[in-house]
């Protein structure tokens, strides 16, 4: 049985590929460590770029090197999609925008088996 996710798996990869923090630091172009030692240890969540920059360097996928905030990002998402589809359900099925409700229901039913016709 596998635990919970860590937040980052960043010094995993880090440690793997032998690199120190300040080495670490000025491929992404920062000024020293500390930023990565923070990043580490999940005191900061790095913004978009240096997570995508971190993706870069380690060649793992930003959701496997920060898996458990993608595990929570994930079910956050996932319960405020089930609140948006009982409030689309509860609404009349006449009107104007009856034909987009059932569009955005039938979008939210066929999302998870990854059907790529309703997400062009």
């Amino acid at each position: 049985m596998t635990g919970p996710k860590l937040a980052n798996y960043l010094k995993t990869h880090r440690k793997k590929s032998g690199l120190s923090q300040r080495e670490v630091a000025a491929v992404l172009g920062f000024k020293d460590g500390g930023l990565i030692s923070r990043h580490e240890r999940s005191r900061h969540v790095p913004p978009l770029r240096h997570a995508l920059a971190y993706e870069a360097l380690f060649c793992v996928p930003v959701s496997i090197l920060f898996g458990g905030l993608h595990e929570t990002v994930q079910a956050d998402v996932e319960a405020a999609l089930e609140e948006l589809k009982r409030h689309l359900q509860s609404k009349s099925g006449k009107g104007p925008l009856a034909s987009l409700t059932a569009l955005k229901l039938e979008w939210l039913t066929v999302r998870r088996r990854g059907d790529e016709g309703l997400n062009e």
